[in-house]
């Protein structure tokens, strides 16, 4: 048995559709809600049918203990077939399932059971404390006797020039780190509320739900497939100056080879799997292929550290249906992924403090406030005390540091950046992590001084995170600021720069002929010749955010110079074409750059 524990602010259900094996139910049961509920998603399987009063003990045994360790008010068992790809039959599944129910009964623990056999919509918000999201294999094997023990918990603490805080005393001038120390503390109640990038990203015609498609997949649009090629080719250019080579991999893999299988199960239960003569998965992350290139690959000591980068497209994730939003929670997503291999653990860390600056700096490009939360296991905070102050320090303000009591993922100290969304929620950005595991598990060798084959360090790091979280992030940013400056994205990033609007159709030929230098000058520029007002003219360009709009009338036809409307401080400034470009070019210096796809008269262009 395969289940999946998540301790949920609240979790609601409707039934849709009978399949042919659905249970028979009364209309009580055609819908429900639990809040502070340990959901329980299960999938029974082939195997439990050999044993299946022992399944329903352990399962028992198993879920009320974790019940018990995080104060739900009541279980909700949800049948769940996704989590596994051997299923038992339909009359053993819906029989352990009664049971379970009728057992934790017995126990005096509210239980409720969702319908076995019916097509559900459900919405679940998980409050993200560490024991909120539990996977467990349920075995028919002995129950192991141990001696009581307390769970050991994670400590948080904030950091603030080598000094630890209590996160609940301390005195925060920022709001954003109050919020994920809240969040992280599992003290954070779930609005239910969508959040404001959803509406933004249809309205702004950059993406949308693919109805047709598994949900948490997007269809694209071009202004949206623009940013996203943009916000590519930032990642790409800042990891390749700094050494990185770029490579691609597969997205499919075989889980017959054991490190693939290992590796895939420290994610959980979270993964596209599929059967067709071999038991394939697709990748959640570039790990797998980057590590079948560099085990295939030979390099000695003096070639470390080095990195490869690969920029998946796609990643894929079984988040669960009521979980996925918009850009922020997906199933299948573009994730920036660069690996580097060191000689040895003080290579690995003086790599880390590196990377660090360069995800700091995706912030500042981005025009992004991150917040920090530096975590480690408590071996290693213990041995390497002062250079976790010293890599905090880089941040140049408080972070949270977590202390986990052991191990339990292939890193020993990781890095994690997130934005805070319009809800007050986090949004996982760019990470850092020290993996002590994958170099020998997958075979990863190099030659040192003394001509030894050893197992590499790795670095794992994403310097943006997802692409799509990163719009997700400047989206629920101009939410967040919507009282104090007209929303916008940063210049480097908008699909149109520059729009110039003609009067009447005697200015069409000069307003082409200045969008023609701008272009020159590589400027995204438009021309809106539609026979619209004026005013509706402006107020569209104020509706997709343009930060440059100039008015061509008869003043601008014989003077050639044009009044330049600023978004960003509502100002009007006289200026010549040459300055126009000239400013713009100075403000998105460094940047990439790619033209405007799509046609530069405005009366040419699809609604999408």
């Amino acid at each position: 048995m395969r289940i999946l524990l998540i301790h949920s602010d609240y979790i609601k259900y409707e039934t849709k559709s009978m399949t042919r094996i659905a249970e028979k139910i009364d209309d009580k049961k055609r819908e429900g809600k639990f809040e502070n509920s340990l959901v329980v998603f299960t999938a029974v399987e082939r195997e439990d049918e050999k044993n299946t009063d022992r399944i329903v003990e352990n399962a028992v045994a198993s879920i009320t203990e974790i019940f018990e360790k995080v104060g739900a008010d009541n279980i909700v068992i949800y049948p769940y077939a996704h989590l596994s790809s051997s299923l038992s039959s339909p009359d053993t599944a819906k029989k352990i399932l009664q049971d379970m129910e009728a057992q934790i009964d017995d126990l005096n623990i509210k239980v409720e059971r969702v319908p076995f056999g019916w097509y559900k919509s459900f919405e679940v918000s998980c409050k993200g404390h560490p024991l909120s999201e539990l996977s467990r294999t349920i075995t028919a094997g002995p129950k192991v006797h141990e001696a009581p023990s307390e769970e050991k918990t994670s400590e948080f603490y904030i950091l603030v020039e080598g000094e630890l805080h209590n996160p609940e005393k301390f005195d925060y001038k920022s709001k954003d780190l109050k919020k994920l120390v809240m969040y992280e503390l599992g003290k954070m109640e779930s609005s239910g509320e969508e959040p404001p990038h959803v509406r933004l990203m249809r309205e702004k015609s950059f993406a949308d739900y693919e109805s047709s498609a598994d949900v948490g997949h997007l269809r694209w649009y071009p202004k949206g497939r623009l940013i996203r090629d943009l916000l590519s080719d930032y990642v790409y250019n800042l990891v390749t100056e700094r050494g990185a080579m770029p490579v691609e991999t597969p997205i499919m893999y075989d889980l017959a080879d054991d490190a693939i299988r290992v590796h895939a199960e420290k994610f959980g239960e979270r993964q596209y799997r599929m059967t067709n003569k071999k038991e394939l998965m697709l990748r959640y992350a570039c790990c797998f292929g980057a590590f079948r290139v560099l085990a295939d690959s030979f390099f000695t000591w003096k070639n470390l550290p080095l990195s490869i980068y690969e920029l998946s497209t796609y990643s894929f994730r079984l988040e669960k249906k009521g979980e996925v939003v918009g850009l922020k929670r997906l199933r299948g997503f573009t994730m920036p992924d660069l690996h580097t291999v060191c000689v040895d653990l003080g290579s690995a860390m003086d790599e880390f403090d590196n990377q660090i600056s360069m995800c700091a700096q995706t912030g500042f490009d981005l025009n992004i406030n991150y917040e920090v939360i530096l975590r480690a296991t408590a071996d290693f905070f213990k041995d390497n005390k002062e250079w976790m102050f010293n890599a905090a320090r880089k941040i140049g303000k408080p972070i949270i540091l977590e202390i986990l009591p052991e191990r339990k993922h292939y890193w020993i100290c990781k890095l994690d950046f997130a934005a805070i969304d319009y809800l007050g929620r986090p949004i996982e950005n760019p990470t850092i992590q020290i993996d002590v595991e994958s170099g020998e598990r997958f075979g990863i060798t190099y030659i040192n001084q003394n001509e030894k084959e050893l197992n590499p360090i790795i670095i794992h790091c994403s310097p943006t995170g997802s692409i799509e979280r990163v719009i997700c992030s400047l989206l629920e940013k101009t939410a967040i600021e919507i009282d104090e400056k007209p929303p916008m994205l940063p210049l480097w990033l908008s699909p149109t720069q520059v729009r110039l609007i003609t009067i009447a159709e005697r200015h069409i030929d000069f307003a082409l002929g200045v969008a023609q230098d701008l272009r020159d000058e590589n400027i995204r520029v438009d021309v809106d010749e539609r026979h619209e007002t004026v005013g509706k003219k402006i107020r569209d360009a104020g509706k997709e955010w343009v930060p440059y709009v100039v008015v061509i009338g008869d003043k601008e036809l014989e003077s050639g110079d044009l009044t330049v409307n600023v978004r960003e401080n509502r100002e009007k400034i006289l200026m010549d074409v040459e300055e126009l470009a000239r400013i713009v070019n100075e403000k998105t210096d460094g940047m990439p750059f790619r033209q405007l796809p799509l046609p530069m008269k405005l009366s040419k262009r699809v609604h999408f």
